[in-house]
């Protein structure tokens, strides 16, 4: 409701008067109605006031039946009647609410709701009362408890609340605004600009939702888009009240006078169904409240503010005798409601009383009200008082039912006896990280726990298998703690330390002394980063995946294909799968395993890693399986002879992970169903039996092969589900058998432990010939046998502990279709015949080639690793020796390891995932030879993606077969950014900055150019690159991409994939081009490519002193060519462009680097006249380009 045409004299009820009442009456309070109200000390009202016993009230016409005191002295700024039950809520401007029971109007509930402003809007839920102030949403039940207090922003003013939907509300005020808040969440959902500010009422019926604004016009507005659909402009001045009934709309305000605004007393009313006005209707009370109270007829109540009433149509004229007069205590009233019966009007005046007006002796506020709940009534037995403090007094006094049974207080002295509550341990991070200052320390928060609260476990829980080692540790290179399980120091997650020149001074070679290439963490979802080098280290699959070649953009064979490439070219440097990953983010089965983490989750470890990777060992197998049986391949992506494994129509996946397997279902009457089937992998079935006896991993696998279960199963012959036993056969064993291990909870966690102790002293009773097979053994009796005091049977008993994992197994298929599977050691002779003849006794030898586990770590969440027997070929490549070794693979952190640690599982924190058994001899089956399927027909011309794209656009002239490049020739490459994710860093104490992660960059933009011939410094390739991600940065300055240029539906550029311009770029490092560039190191990373270090010709290098900043492109072209480039924008021609012209000018500074000391002198005067200039290019009113100085003054122009 408006208030600007009130009575000026309701300024004197500020607020502030009635958050604490005075117990002096207001001189304006009729003395009649507090004749039997009481008051506490405090002066709040107590008792309503009952109606005179002589009230006769006629049926049919209102009068007053009742009036009470809500709240003395503050005037009352809101009255409802409740929807669901029978009572009338009063909010004052004091912010208190007052509920009434019943017709009687007797006290039901008396709360505080706010403590500053008045209460403008009540409205009734199921459940409780919603209440709207200035800025504050509060709901609370009908006993003045809080549900929620929702606090909006201190600028608004709220005056008005719509209850759209059971769980929706709009809330509108004099802001340009209407909120749409959930109920359910508490959070606001929607915020719908109104393009008239002050919605200050809101009404709604099936076609629309009715605002009321302060300027006098009502807007229709659509119920699901709240968009306006008509508008009525009521009132020149402002409006008053308005309500909706049927096909009616009818209005009351102020209109403007001369004098200011006054009250309108005609009504305007509107036909909704026209959408237009109707004849006004004149009434003789100043309308200041109207409510239609249909009950045969569409009758409009109108009060005004002095306590006249009128009843009338809308579409007739008032009758002066239809008026009635309201008695208000105060001057004014100040609120008005209609009972959802009809039955009952409520009426609030400015001195806290409510006068409550029915049409019937007995109303009813609601047509089913349900039963209103109240306090029980306190009942005390009349019992005799008893004095404790006579020590004599009989407690046969107290009256005791008898029972014969025990007493609940009758606790055994076990159960009774204090147990105060043990202090939860501090944080082993915390004691790690604590600085001593006398005898008090310090350390940081590691904001493991929510803040002021530290949760009490008294019992650990055990339903998952994560939760049984916790494990603590202290990071890498703190002191150990001997009386904390450690993780040891090389299992441990490793993390890049960002420096401001990023990733060029961080020192991957103090974690890697090989050859081999580790792979970068730090991209999402690289949590597969040792199952990628499993694969690469598999030699059939490392030669058949860099065969492949197809023309899907996202190609999971062709991506790793790339990366297989980049880890064969790579000498001990670290690479990144982040185009692999970016491709296997597209794959829409990836994201429906849950294969896709967020990277909160994997920073934080939420996810079980063993599961995870076990679930993408199953699905890039099927995959890469997928992705190779594609054989139809155009001829321009592979090479004439195709790929020299595939022969069939299987995958050569299928032939080297491929087993084919019979499932048997027999059914209890007979019917037994045969089908043939295939898979890629096992998952071990560890047996059910709990008990400590010997079950070698050779059974174990049998069982998981051929499985046997009881399952409820289809039956033809029956025609309804039976149980049936299933049995599954193996009609032919893999090349390379792939095997999940399935420990995910502490019961397979514990059968391992259990087995490994059982396989230790099995293998101390082999190899100790003196102790008694029955003996049992203590552990230091099992260290002294290593001791060079004891009899040192074994090369060192620590290899024996947590071993059950063979290093071999021996599989046979048997006549009968059967399968025979034992462990297997080198020196045994095979149970089937020697080894010489397995092949012919159907004999196979699978020798263990890697394993997956997860690493246990509280403080970092886990983490993956592998160790991986590396073979004789990628020493042979890599170190030109030939043997075997086992490595660990801990991202890009790599080291050799004894073979025993390969197979050795401390449960505690270190958790077999993923087993890879290889057949013997199995380089020997393939052919092992790579041809590489990239042909120059990459480099020709080729469609754009973009739809604008026109031949007036080109910006580059592709290659024509007598230009094709050739080994040794210059390219000239640029390529430009945009980002994907924003970095994150941390500000220390000190004021440093620290980065956590780096921001995620995408190629966007690949330009080469001729570096030699006729069309010298003409681009041959210019492709802008259509990413699916969401892009956050543009780097438009930096960069020269624009938003639009990289979408295939606006853009007017040549746009290709990233995959096409990646393989014209492979041709070009593999046909053994030199590029020449400005900062090309960071180029080839973003764009994921290794290319050797003599193909690559950077001019930051080149024009760079040791222990000396880099130089810009910009401030080189400046210096040496006198050009201006990069004004506003980067462009990559130009760039490209301008680096070739400064390596031509360093070969003739240099004498073809045939005088380095002559060049040291340039490049000396380069940093001086830098310093000077504060490397700052100058304007082009500024000095000119130093080449004409003396320094330079034989030196001739490009």
């Amino acid at each position: 409701m408006n208030f600007e045409g009130l009575d000026p004299g309701l300024a004197e009820y500020a607020p502030a008067m009635h958050s604490a009442l005075d117990p002096v009456l207001d001189a304006h309070l009729n003395p009649s109605l507090l004749q039997n109200v009481e008051l506490d000390p405090e002066g709040v009202a107590l008792e309503a006031l009952p109606a005179q016993e002589s009230v006769h009230i006629m049926e049919g016409v209102y009068s007053e039946l009742h009036s009470v005191v809500a709240d003395v002295g503050a005037p009352v700024s809101g009255s409802h009647f409740d929807l669901h039950e029978e009572l009338l809520w009063v909010g004052s401007h004091g912010g208190h609410a007052t509920s009434f029971f019943g017709p009687t109007l007797e006290r039901y509930s008396s709360f505080q709701v706010n403590g500053s402003d008045d209460i403008r809007q009540i409205q009734s839920l199921e459940n409780g009362i919603l209440f709207l102030t200035k800025n504050n949403l509060k709901y609370m039940a009908r006993g003045g408890l809080i549900i929620f207090d929702y606090l909006l922003d201190e600028s608004e003013d709220m005056h008005s609340l719509l209850l759209t939907e059971s769980s929706t509300l709009l809330v509108g005020g004099l802001q340009n605004h209407v909120l749409e808040i959930d109920l359910n969440t508490v959070q606001e959902t929607q915020k719908y600009a109104v393009e008239t500010p002050g919605v200050t009422i809101m009404r709604q019926t099936n076609r629309f939702f009715f605002c009321g604004h302060t300027s006098g016009k009502v807007s229709l507005r659509d119920l699901r888009t709240f968009k306006v659909e008509h508008e009525f402009d009521a009132f020149s001045g402002s409006l008053s009240d308005f309500d909706v009934h049927g096909n009616l709309l009818a209005t009351c305000g102020f209109s403007s006078r001369l004098t200011g605004l006054a009250c309108d007393r005609f009504l305007k009313v509107y036909d909704l169904r026209m959408m237009r006005a109707i004849t006004p209707l004149q009434v003789h009370v100043d309308p200041a409240f109207l409510r239609f109270i249909p009950t045969y007829t569409s009758r409009l109540a109108i009060i005004s503010q002095s306590g006249q009433c009128q009843f009338c149509e809308p579409t007739g004229l008032a009758n002066p005798a239809d008026i009635f007069h309201v008695n208000p205590v105060g001057p004014l009233l100040m609120t008005f409601d209609v009972s959802a019966s009809k039955q009952a009007l409520a009426f609030g005046d400015s001195e806290g009383c409510v006068h409550l007006w029915t049409d019937s002796p007995e109303p009813s506020f609601n047509p089913y009200s349900r039963e209103t709940e109240f306090a029980l009534p306190c009942v005390v037995d009349s019992l005799p008082p008893l004095d404790w403090s006579q020590d004599l007094l009989p407690l046969s006094l107290i009256p005791v039912p008898l029972t014969t049974d025990t007493l609940l207080s009758d606790w055994p002295a076990a159960n009774s006896a204090p147990a105060p509550r043990r202090a939860p341990p501090v944080d082993a991070e915390i004691l790690r990280t604590m600085k001593k200052v006398g005898f008090i320390g310090y350390a940081p928060n590691p904001r493991t726990r929510l803040r002021n609260q530290i949760p009490y476990r008294l019992k650990e829980s055990d339903s998952e298998f994560d939760s049984f080692s916790q494990v603590t540790e202290s990071p890498v290179g703190r002191e150990e703690e001997p009386h904390l399980h450690m993780v040891s120091k090389k299992y441990r997650k490793v993390t890049i330390k960002y420096s401001k020149l990023g990733l060029e001074d961080f020192d991957f070679k103090h974690y890697n002394k090989t050859l081999f290439a580790g792979l970068e963490p730090h991209i999402p979802n690289a949590y597969c980063n040792c199952m990628i080098q499993v694969l690469y280290f598999l030699e059939p699959v490392r030669c058949l995946i860099q065969n492949h070649l197809c023309q899907k953009e996202f190609c999971l064979a062709c991506e790793l294909g790339f990366l297989f490439h980049m880890l064969d070219l790579s000498r001990g440097d670290p690479c990144q799968g982040s185009n692999f990953l970016r491709a296997f983010r597209t794959i829409p089965e990836a994201s429906a395993l849950g294969l896709i983490l967020a990277d909160s989750d994997e920073a934080s470890g939420k996810g079980n890693l063993a599961r995870l990777i076990q679930r993408w060992n199953r699905f890039i197998l099927t995959q890469l399986h997928q992705d190779l049986q594609e054989l139809e391949v155009p001829q321009a992506y592979r090479g004439a002879g195709g790929s020299s494994f595939c022969s069939s129509g299987d995958s050569v996946i299928g032939q080297l992970f491929s087993c084919e397997m019979e499932n048997c279902s027999l059914c209890r009457c007979g019917s037994e169903t045969v089908r043939a089937s295939s898979t890629l992998l096992f998952t071990l079935s560890y047996p059910e039996d709990k008990t400590g006896k010997n079950c070698d991993f050779a059974q174990v696998l049998k069982r998981s092969i051929c499985l046997e279960q009881n399952t409820q199963a289809w039956c033809d012959n029956c025609e309804k589900y039976q149980p049936t036993i299933q049995t599954r056969n193996i009609r032919h064993l893999p090349d390379i058998l792939v095997i999940n291990c399935e420990v995910n909870s502490l019961k397979e966690a514990d059968f391992w432990r259990m087995q490994a102790e059982v396989a230790f002293k099995m293998a101390i009773k082999k190899h100790s010939g003196e102790i008694s097979k029955n003996k049992e053994f203590a552990l230091a009796d099992w260290k002294e046998l290593g001791s060079p005091e004891g009899m040192l049977l074994c090369p060192s008993i620590e290899e024996l502990k947590n071993v059950w994992l063979p290093f071999s197994i021996q599989m046979k298929m048997t006549k009968n279709k059967g399968l025979d599977v034992c462990n297997w050691t080198d020196g045994d002779e095979m149970q089937w015949g020697p080894a010489r003849a397995e092949e012919a006794h159907g004999v196979h030898v699978y020798d263990l080639m890697a394993t997956v586990v997860h690493i246990l770590d509280s403080r970092t969440g886990g983490s993956l690793v592998a160790h991986i027997k590396v073979g004789e070929t990628y020493h042979q490549r890599k170190e030109g020796v030939t043997h075997q070794q086992w490595y660990l693979f801990n991202d890009f952190l790599i080291e050799p390891i004894d073979k025993h640690e390969a197979v050795q599982f401390d449960m505690n924190w270190k958790v077999p995932a993923i087993l890879y058994y290889i057949k013997r001899n199995l380089n020997s089956r393939y052919n092992l030879n790579i041809k590489n399927p990239i042909e120059a027909s990459v480099l020709l011309a080729e469609a754009s993606l973009a739809r604008k794209q026109r031949k007036t656009h080109t910006t580059f002239i592709p290659l024509m077969l007598n230009e094709m490049p050739q080994v040794g020739d210059l390219v000239g490459l640029d390529a430009e950014f945009v980002t994907l994710n924003e970095e994150e860093a941390e500000l220390r104490s000190d004021g440093t900055k620290s980065t956590i992660k780096p921001s995620q960059m995408s190629v966007a933009r690949i330009t080469c150019v001729r570096g030699q011939g006729p069309n010298e410094g003409i681009p041959f390739i210019d492709d802008y690159i259509s990413t699916q991600e969401q892009v956050v940065d543009y780097l438009t300055q930096y960069s020269g991409i624009k938003p639009g240029d990289l979408d295939a539906k606006i853009s007017s550029k040549h746009l290709t994939t990233l995959k096409s311009t990646y393989l014209k770029l492979r041709f070009l490092i593999d046909i053994g081009v030199k590029f020449v560039g400005h900062g090309l190191q960071k180029d080839f990373r973003v764009i994921n490519l290794m290319v050797p270090k003599d193909q690559v010709l950077d001019t930051v290098y080149l024009f760079h002193m040791p222990r000396k900043r880099m130089i810009s492109l910009r401030f080189l072209a400046w210096y040496f060519l006198d050009l201006k480039i990069q004004g506003e924008t980067h462009d990559s021609i130009e760039d490209a462009r301008t680096a070739l012209q400064l390596y031509r000018k360093y070969l003739e500074l240099s004498k073809n680097g045939t005088e380095p000391e002559s060049f040291h002198k340039v490049l000396k005067g380069l940093y001086e006249k830098g310093r000077k200039m504060d490397w700052k290019v100058p304007e082009p009113e500024g000095q000119t380009s130093p080449k004409n100085a003396a320094v330079f003054s034989s030196v001739l122009a490009l």
